[in-house]
């Protein structure tokens, strides 16, 4: 019987829930809500996205099947409840179906008045689950790239990143940077790969493995997206170890929420709403609430946050959910959306 959880973006079905030792089958309905800044669901939704995502994440997973790369990607539900490829899809589907893992949240605990997490139940002999890290792959430092602020503030080093100079706004870099960062925490924050390792019991033959595993997801997503004239500049990606404990790509990748592309130096992802959002008091609280939960060890920092975040737009929310469409026609060759070509759209925001 299958049961529901919502999220801020898509919601997750259960069909068949896993055990310790077997996968179980998950299907994800992507809606057409959004979230910044790890708010959650905000004020208005954006038309299409949901679908868009949905398309752009599958056609994906399949060109990293096609490069022997592990995913839980399953297929797509078509509007007659079957379960396709993409090449099969005859009208756009918002449902994706996966192989369910476990997800194992660390213990949360409260020392010296600041929020500390148990990471035990990570074992190298754990099988069948959610690995508790987000990692970011960096082809270029766009503006607006967290790791500005963070060189800025002192949080990471240049000889961290594997940079030889301070990076200027637009950069692009000789080779990828691979940042990463606790997933199943109240806020995530950033660790060294050295601090991944131990929270989460892999080998070090494993962490090899995910490393190689990044690289090739990074090259995919970058020749995918170059045939709408996309320049892939980061993206987040999520791993998990099957019953076999071996490694798989998890969630979703490649899509307009999970990278940053640009267009012709123009943003092409979810960065046009966090930058519309930047200028807002609302933006501004959720910095300081964030800060603040981190000094006194308040376990939810939306409770300090005073405002309520606005709307989008009109004008702006019509041209993202444009976008969206676009961009999963052209990243994936198939027009499943009627709607302008992506070059007219991005004119639009000059």
């Amino acid at each position: 019987m299958a049961c529901a959880v919502m999220g801020s973006v898509k919601d997750l079905e259960v069909m068949k829930k896993p055990t310790k030792t077997r996968m179980g089958i998950g299907r994800f309905h992507f809606s057409d809500r959004y979230s910044v800044f790890d708010w959650g669901e905000m004020p208005d939704h954006i038309d299409g996205k949901g679908a868009a995502l949905c398309l752009m994440g599958a056609y994906c997973f399949e060109r990293l099947e096609e490069k022997g790369i592990r995913t839980h990607y399953r297929g797509l539900v078509d509007e007659r409840g079957r379960l396709v490829r993409f090449d099969e899809l005859e009208k756009s589907s918002n449902i994706m179906e996966f192989h369910l893992v476990n997800v194992y949240k660390p213990k949360v605990y409260v020392e010296g008045g600041k929020l500390k997490y148990d990471y035990s139940v990570y074992t190298p002999k754990l099988r069948n689950f959610l690995i508790p890290l987000e990692i970011i792959y960096r082809n270029g430092l766009p503006e607006g790239s967290s790791v500005f602020k963070r060189l800025e503030q002192g949080l990471v080093k240049l000889e961290d990143l594997g940079l030889d100079h301070y990076p200027k706004p637009g950069e692009r870099l000789v080779k990828p940077i691979f940042d990463v960062s606790t997933k199943l925490e109240r806020s995530d924050r950033y660790l060294t790969w050295r601090e991944a390792q131990k929270l989460t019991g892999l080998t070090d033959s494993e962490m090899e493995g995910v490393k190689a595993v990044l690289l090739k997801v990074n090259e995919t997503i970058t020749e995918m997206v170059a045939k709408a004239n996309l320049v892939n500049e980061d993206g987040k990606v999520e791993l998990a170890f099957d019953d076999k404990r071996r490694l798989m790509v998890a969630d979703v990748v490649g899509t307009l929420d999970e990278c940053r592309f640009t267009y012709q130096g123009l943003h092409v992802s979810k960065e046009i709403a966090r930058i519309y959002y930047r200028q807002t008091e609302w933006a501004k609280q959720v910095e300081q609430a964030k800060q603040k939960a981190k000094e006194q060890g308040v376990k939810d920092w939306r409770k300090l946050v005073k405002v309520k975040p606005p709307k989008l737009e009109t004008k702006l929310k019509t041209l993202i959910s444009q976008m969206y469409m676009a961009a999963a026609n052209e990243i994936t060759g198939k027009k499943l959306f009627d709607i302008p070509s992506l070059a007219e759209i991005m004119r639009n925001f000059l």
